[in-house]
């Protein structure tokens, strides 16, 4: 995400750093720069301006162009802007003194909305609530199965409602309100109808529905995807109903960033979460700081650490570094480190929280090919027990077997090896000599194999 725009910004810094000194000229040139790049990322041109104005009433102060680093205050300034128009800090879910709280989920059809609600619903489960769901959309065909469909894939209740109940909405949502305070659940979710268009119909019952829950958050989803139209939309209902967030789904798909940069400053109300991926747990609370970071090339390490201490056992981690010490590594454990890949969300997620320069950038630059990781597992289940602890036995006639096994050729199972030697070599850097403080050095020294950048392989 913000790949386009990242891109442009450090293209743009890089030429002020070049300039040796900073003056009013080049100044004006680089904000120009700037408002280009963020016009052709699809942010609000409202928005536009408005960091422009705010960059330039900073970065054109004397003590700015006098400074002996003036090209990284002018950095500090837009990224200051950036995140004072992002919403300066996280924005958390408000929740009602008495619960359920209820929670509207909003939007135009199509926009993700049963899909955010199940997300939102296992995210809150995970933070120790007790959410319950129930679907009001009774006019788009299975809509209310399809809800059923993910409660139960994800192991969250929902209220299915009587056959009496099926085509009223306030009906429905006073049933599943009873129903969660009977079971002690904490919050309420309401999965609303939605529409292909923004008309009175549908926003007079949500009007109704809101009236009759006074929901603690009512929460837009809109797709990234659509860039402008997504801030449009939002705006529109914010007018109408008055929302209290935004939930922007595909956010992954979205290499300008345009709607994510636009939709606080345009509502007013904050970005809360931010769909980036297909899977149950792809929601991710925003966080102003850390995407500006992201955008300026300076990564988002502390989700990522996030991320790691979420999904990685310590103590399988102490023995993995063990392991790579005492040179012990073996074929098993490399499959089982691409299987961790997975929990973290694949190599594209965690690269894009790197930052962009160095041996890191190049790391970044690479395409990710997610089908290598199964290639991967299914190539070392198909050796026997002694092939994955010794891989010095794998000798022509093995290599020929394992091939036939795991439905790839010789040359797979080669470039396999290959990247298990050199996996062996990175890992090493990384938990001995230094650890990480290290690893930059020793990367920018070391050449990646052809299974992890540039043609073929893993990142093909």
């Amino acid at each position: 995400m913000f790949d386009n725009l990242s891109e442009k910004l450090q293209r743009v810094f890089k030429n002020l750093r070049g300039e040796g000194k900073l003056t009013a000229e080049n100044m004006e040139s680089a904000l120009r720069e700037i408002r280009v790049a963020l016009l052709e990322a699809d942010v609000h041109f409202r928005v536009v301006k408005q960091l422009i104005e705010g960059i330039k009433e900073k970065a054109m102060g004397e003590e700015v162009l006098t400074a002996l680093s003036p090209t990284q205050q002018v950095i500090k300034i837009v990224r200051d802007e950036m995140v004072k128009m992002l919403g300066t800090h996280q924005s958390k879910l408000r929740l009602s003194n008495e619960p359920p709280s209820p929670i509207l989920i909003v939007g135009l059809q199509g926009s993700g909305k049963t899909t955010s609600t199940g997300k939102l619903a296992k995210f809150l489960s995970k933070n120790g609530h007790k959410p319950y769901l129930v679907s009001v959309d009774v006019y788009r065909p299975a809509a209310r199965q399809q809800l059923a469909v993910v409660a139960k894939s994800i192991g969250i209740p929902i209220y299915e409602g009587t056959p009496e109940e099926a085509n009223q909405p306030l009906a429905l949502v006073k049933a599943a309100r009873r129903e969660a305070t009977n079971s002690g659940r904490d919050i309420l979710l309401v999965d609303t109808a939605g529409r292909l268009h923004i008309d009175d119909e549908l926003m007079n019952e949500l009007q109704q529905i809101k009236d009759l829950l006074n929901p603690a958050e009512i929460l837009f989803v809109a797709d990234a995807m659509t860039g402008q139209d997504a801030v449009k939309s939002a705006e529109e209902f914010h007018k109408r109903l008055g929302i209290s967030g935004v939930i922007l789904t595909k956010m992954d798909g979205d290499a300008r960033g345009g709607a994510a940069l636009s939709i606080r400053a345009v509502t007013g109300q904050p970005l809360k979460f931010v769909g980036v991926g297909e899977k149950s747990d792809a929601l991710e609370p925003f966080h102003p700081d850390r995407v500006a970071d992201r955008i300026l090339g300076m990564g988002d390490v502390l989700s990522l650490i996030e991320k790691v201490q979420e999904n990685i056992d310590q103590k399988q981690a102490e023995e993995m570094q063990r392991k790579l010490l005492d040179n012990e590594f073996s074929l098993a454990d490399f499959r089982d480190q691409m299987k961790q890949l997975r929990k973290l969300g694949g190599l594209d997620s965690l690269l894009g929280m790197m930052p962009n320069m160095g041996p890191m950038k190049m790391l970044k630059e690479a395409k990710v090919d997610e089908k290598e990781i199964t290639r991967v597992v299914a190539i070392v289940d198909s050796m026997t027990p002694a092939e994955r602890n010794n891989h010095l036995l794998i000798n022509g006639a093995r290599r020929r077997r394992i091939a036939k096994g795991s439905g790839t050729s010789v040359q797979e199972v080669n470039q396999l090896l290959k990247q298990y030697g050199e996996a062996r070599k990175v890992m090493r850097m990384i938990t001995g000599g230094g650890g990480m403080a290290n690893l930059g050095k020793k990367l920018s020294k070391f050449k990646l194999p052809g299974g992890f950048g540039g043609s073929g392989g893993m990142f093909g």
